[in-house]
């Protein structure tokens, strides 16, 4: 009956040979390509390409390929904009996959996905504003996001770094709603925790020289320095710090789990450098993702930020539009818990487990994606929650040195939280 439904949608939306091969559904992407962020657009738009890629392979929604319609929003929330009303007013996309960053999801939100209620997902928008917004009605439901909140990494980071015995911090953050978030976050946490801040700087994006912010943050003789960046900023904001004279010891986000901040750095000023990311809950799933990722986007490494979660959040909308019936907002948004959850028989990446999936959907049974990230369970404002992954750079690369979970993060939360 799905199939028959969702032939019939696709029919009148995109013409009448719905089953044949040309038929295909448009879903939106908006990814930084170039600018700060770029490295991470890249690398998430190729791993969304490839999970419709495997998911064509298997058999497309009804007999329909899934294509996205790619635009670059520079890292820049009002070019996001303009490129995301492009997709949904003309392109009249039912979906748009991304940002990348917060400061790029937030004002598509806003300003365009919310109102016209169509879905959006982000593989790595981590702000809290995301969920506030969620819990006061802003999203109508239809925001999801492949990535914890950074209430969450916040608090992992607080942790991490007092274990490793960082005990008198500075902070330089990005001045956008994901940097001051992620500052807030952390001096909670840290300072209940028995650490000390010297100083807080933020800064602007896209300068040239940083030497002044360095400066500003040495005030207090801190021990080191906590880094809220993306990875070309955050470069030239580590060598303006060492070059100031700043303790060569840092904690970074998870944006500067980058070779190429690495790369501009140097390695050598690296070897005391410990940083978090939201980790995954290894599955079938992760390992069919990094044994095919580097080969499939000519080189882009499987450990790339966001590439992980930027494949899931593509399985999951193709798998949600083969479950919807029809490639319409309003059915694909009830139809995104109905793929992943806790229920249902497992499926995971590739087009193997895409082919075995559209069977299950065409039998009217129920299926739960397991992704490269782990088992993926959305909470009523699309947030889910997750492990994260502690790490450390030594000899030029990073290395995973443990795990936080979940339930480690909560309980470190409660006892920090006024």
């Amino acid at each position: 009956m799905k199939e028959l439904l969702l032939a019939g949608a696709a029919s009148a939306a995109f013409g009448s040979a719905a089953m044949a091969q040309d038929c295909k559904i448009d879903v939106g992407m908006v990814m930084e390509l170039t600018g700060p962020a770029g490295v991470y657009g890249q690398a998430g738009a190729k791993a969304v390409d490839m999970a419709f890629r495997d998911f064509n392979e298997a058999g497309g929604a009804g007999g329909c390929q899934i294509a996205s319609e790619i635009r670059d929003s520079q890292s820049q929330g009002n070019v996001a904009v303009d490129q995301a009303t492009q997709l949904v007013n003309i392109k009249k996309v039912p979906v748009v996959i991304g940002g990348i960053i917060s400061s790029v999801t937030l004002p598509i939100l806003t300003s365009v996905t919310a109102p016209a209620k169509v879905v959006q997902v982000s593989p790595a928008s981590s702000s809290p504003t995301l969920t506030q917004l969620g819990q006061e009605g802003k999203t109508g439901g239809y925001f999801f996001r492949t990535i914890t909140s950074d209430a969450l990494q916040g608090t992992a980071a607080a942790k991490y770094a007092i274990d490793q015995g960082m005990k008198k911090l500075a902070i330089i953050h990005v001045n956008n709603d994901f940097g001051v978030n992620m500052m807030r976050e952390f001096t909670t946490a840290y300072t209940a925790l028995g650490g000390e801040i010297t100083s807080v700087t933020p800064y602007n994006e896209k300068q040239a020289y940083y030497s002044s912010e360095a400066t500003a943050a040495l005030k207090g003789d801190p021990e080191g320095l906590y880094l809220i960046s993306y990875p070309v900023d955050g470069a030239t904001i580590a060598r303006a710090w060492i070059s100031s004279g700043g303790p060569q010891k840092f904690l970074l986000n998870d944006g500067m789990n980058s070779s190429d901040f690495i790369k501009a750095v140097g390695a050598q000023y690296l070897e005391a450098a410990y940083g978090t990311s939201s980790g995954t809950s290894e599955s079938p799933s992760t390992k069919y993702f990094y044994d095919n990722f580097e080969t499939f986007s000519g080189g882009i490494a499987p450990n790339a930020p966001a590439a992980d979660r930027s494949y899931d959040a593509g399985a999951i909308v193709a798998l949600a539009i083969a479950e919807a019936g029809e490639p319409t907002p309003d059915k694909i948004r009830a139809a995104i818990p109905e793929v992943t959850g806790t229920e249902g028989e497992p499926i995971y990446a590739g087009p193997a487990e895409f082919k075995k999936a559209l069977e299950l959907i065409k039998e009217g049974k129920k299926i739960r994606y397991e992704g490269v990230i782990g088992p993926v369970a959305f909470d009523q404002y699309g947030d889910i929650t997750g492990p994260f992954r502690l790490w450390k750079i030594t000899d030029g690369t990073v290395e995973t040195t443990g795990t936080m979970s979940p339930e480690e993060v909560a309980q470190v939360k409660a006892e920090t939280t006024p």
